[in-house]
């Protein structure tokens, strides 16, 4: 999650919206939060059929080929 926050802002500087009821020659602290929105059921279907499309096929010998191949690499 984002996250943005500006001190010492001017009141003045703000939407009128925000700045109902303030004195526009005061200072503010402004922060801005990205909300998170969970995916909705079809989205996560979706994600879930591409991940399986892009999954590699093999058994379970050959996957622990890859996890050995990726473990090893640091060895050297």
């Amino acid at each position: 999650m984002n996250r943005i926050v500006k001190e010492h802002y001017p009141a003045s500087k703000l939407r009128k919206d925000l700045r109902d009821g303030l004195d526009p020659s005061s200072m503010v602290t402004v922060t801005i939060e990205e909300v998170y929105t969970a995916p909705t059921r079809e989205e996560l279907v979706t994600m879930l059929e591409d991940a399986r499309k892009r999954a590699k096929p093999g058994t379970i010998q050959d996957a622990v080929a890859r996890v050995r191949a990726l473990r090893d690499e640091w060895d050297d």
